[in-house]
Order: structure tokens, then sequence, then C-alpha cells
């Protein structure tokens, strides 16, 4: 046990210190992912033993891989046929509070049917479009930032924190949408509402929107675009209906959208069409964030089936006792630890024996894993994406974004909470 812990915080210091010691993060969670089971198997008579434990987990982690592979794809093919660009040419103010409001909520409600990475990538491509000056420029970044993250949250599609918790049956879509609407909301206007006193004056940029000479047409782009969050949206619908798990609905989606941009450019050149559909868009998503959550989720699953997660539950159990707190606790550490290893570890520190599908546990567990990361630049998948698109130092983050963010987790955990206990 001892080995095995020392083994797994030694590895989490590396993804931890990656842009410091350039260490691509994939590469050290897979290989902590793979040490761990391999010391389990050494330290347990042989991995034959483990082979049940670690096919279960397998099963459950191919889900969430094939998930993200699904909606990464998707995603992307909606990009390159310019339809994100609909949405930018049609923003026409230029006041900078203005600018921020409908930008952080536009990004707030694109990462409920996204996904917070997804949507900090191409708001934070719109905003440098919108504000030329760069200080502006972060300030946006890191609103964009809270509002991707806390609108991921209420939704079963829009951060992979809750997409785990859905998919592992701890929540169920509908539910986790109603109850953790307003608490992700609030959370995001605290500190919009706080950041509207920073800005002030007029945004000067560059409003281009589709170029001109494009391959695709205006009628394409926007079927591609309508039909793409069509089917983001239905995946749920789809898991309802069926009982079947998400990935089949997220991969049927897929394979709809394939089939709709085949016909759609069968009749266009060769080279046309080999720049569109999702044959390129798969070589165009980020698969060292799909492999980098294969070897953290294997990491996590090692520590649980050695059961060190259930000693972590036992020991915050006696020590802090309330069980909402220690979720709250949680959050905090999401903004130092990544949430998708936390979340993992979340659900096997807490019995679903003890807490059923849909307890306030699993709710308030998604909305602080999901809202937490946003109170430091590296506490998220989209913190980390702005902060490599727009160079934001750590430093910088934590004084101008970090007391803005707090406030607004608080805020949302103190709504949650009160609904709940109240209804």
């Amino acid at each position: 046990m001892s080995l095995l812990s020392i083994v797994f915080v030694s590895g989490y210091l590396v993804i931890a210190l990656e842009r410091r010691l350039r260490v691509e993060k994939a590469a050290t969670a897979l290989i902590l992912g793979c040490a761990l089971w391999v010391i389990l198997a050494s330290g347990g008579g042989g991995g034959h033993e483990l082979l049940p434990a670690l096919g279960e987990h397998l099963s459950e982690i191919a889900a969430i891989v094939f998930f993200l592979l699904g909606a990464m794809t998707i995603v992307e093919v909606i990009d390159e046929h310019e339809g994100f660009d609909l949405i930018t040419s049609r923003i026409r103010t230029k006041n900078l509070r203005a600018l921020l409001w409908i930008v952080s909520l536009l990004s707030f409600f694109l990462s409920a049917f996204l996904d917070n990475l997804t949507t900090t990538i191409v708001m934070i491509a719109i905003a440098r479009k919108l504000v030329a000056k760069k200080e502006d420029r972060l300030v946006f970044a890191g609103m964009i930032v809270i509002a991707a993250n806390a609108g991921g949250a209420f939704s079963p599609i829009g951060d992979v924190t809750t997409t785990m918790l859905w998919i592992g049956g701890r929540i169920s879509a509908l539910r986790i949408i109603a109850r953790l609407f307003a608490p992700a909301l609030v959370s995001l206007l605290v500190p919009l509402a706080a950041m509207t006193f920073v800005l002030k004056g007029d945004a000067t940029g560059e409003r281009s929107g589709v170029e001109a000479g494009s391959a695709v047409s205006a009628a394409e782009r926007g079927a591609v675009l309508l039909v793409g969050i069509v089917l983001l949206v239905g995946v749920p619908v789809f898991k309802m209906l069926t009982g079947l798990p998400p990935y089949l609905g997220i991969l049927l989606a897929l394979g709809i959208l394939w089939l709709l941009t085949e016909l759609m450019h069968r009749g266009k050149p060769e080279h046309l069409r080999a720049g569109l559909g999702p044959g390129r868009a798969f070589a165009e998503i980020d698969h060292a964030s799909l492999l980098f959550f294969l070897g953290i989720l294997l990491a996590v699953a090692a520590l649980q089936t050695a059961g060190a997660l259930a000693a972590v539950s036992a020991w915050l159990d006696a020590k802090v006792g309330n069980q909402s707190l220690i979720v709250v606790i949680l959050g905090f550490l999401s903004a130092i630890v990544d949430n998708v290893p936390l979340v993992s570890a979340a659900m096997g520190m807490f019995s679903p024996d003890k807490f059923p599908m849909d307890h306030r546990i699993w709710e308030l567990l998604a909305y602080c894993a999901g809202t937490g990361g946003s109170m430091l630049v590296i506490g998220s998948a989209a913190g980390v994406a702005a902060m490599g698109i727009e160079r934001i130092s750590f430093g910088w983050y934590m004084k101008r974004i970090t007391p803005f963010a707090l406030l607004g987790f608080l805020a949302g955990a103190a709504v949650y909470l009160g609904l709940t206990d109240r209804f």
C-alpha cells in the first residue's frame, strides 16, 4: 500500500509539473497507470488473480474514452465546417462589459452540450477576434474558464467528471440538470457581476466572419452546426429511451453525422472532400488527452482495487464526519489535483450501496469537482487550454481570477445546499 501511494504521488507531481519539466502528461499517466497494476500483481501472487478486477475497471474506463472520442470528433467536424463562425459573425456590440456577459453566458450554455475544454478553445478564439487589448483578453479568457466549467457541471455531457458520474450510474441526466442548473449559474453570475466593475471602455478587434472562397456553403455550415448540436443533445435522450450506455449513443451520432457529410460532399472534387468529414476530424482531435484519461483512470482503479480509496474515505469520515463538507473539500482539491482522478477516487470512496443514484453526495460532487477547478488555472482542462492559448501565468490568474472564482464556487455550493435542505 505504501509503495503504491509513493508511486502515485510521485507520478502526480510529474504530471503537475508538466510545463516545467517539459514532459507530456499523457506519457506519465500511462506509465503510472500500468506501473501501479504491475506493483499490485507482484505483491499479490500474480496478475491472473487481478484479471477480473482489471476487466471490470477497463470496461468502465473504455466507456468514458469511447464517449469522449465520439464527442470530440463531432465537435471537430462542426468546426471544420466553419459552423462556429456563424456564431462569431453575429456578435456586434463593442462595449467590453456587454461583450463579457455575451461571451460568458454563451460559454456557459455551449459547454452544457459540448464540453468545457472544447468550449474554452472555441470561445477564446471568438474573444481574440472581438478583443484586441491583451490585458482585457486575459480577463475574458479567465471568465470563459469559469463559465465553461460551470456550464459543464450541470450537464451529463458537458464535463468529463459529470459524464463519469452519469456513465457510472451515480446520477441521471434530467435530474442533474434540474438540480445543478441554478447553483452552476450562480457560480458564474457572482464572479461575472463582480468582474463587470473591472472592465470599462470599448473593444477593438477584427470581426471577420466566414472566409470568402470557402469550400463549405452557408447552407452546409448551418446544417452541420444544427445537426451536430441536435445529435449531441440527443445522447441523454438515447440513454433514457433505450437503457443502453451513452457511448453507443455518441457513436451512433457520429455515424449519422459522418453519413450526412459524405452525402453532402459526394459531388465535390476529391481534394476538397479529403479535408471535410469525421475521417479528417478524427486526426485533428486531442488524442493525448484521451490517453491521459486512460492512464490516470487506470492508476485510480489500481488504488481502488488495493483498498486505498476505502481507507481514505474512512479517514475523512472519522476526521471530518460531514459528508457534504467532505465533498466541498474535494472541490477545493480539484483546483490542485486534476478533477478526473479526483472524481474517480470519490466514486471509489463512497459506496453506491450507501449512496444510491441521484443521492445529493453525487450531485454535490458533480458541482464541486466541475466548478472547483476554476479556482486555479491548472485546476481544469479548460484552464490549462486557456493558459496555453493566451499564455496566462499562474500568478496572474491567481491574482486576477481566483478571488472571483472562489466567490462563485462558494455561492453556488451554498445555493445547492440551501435548495436540497429545503426541498
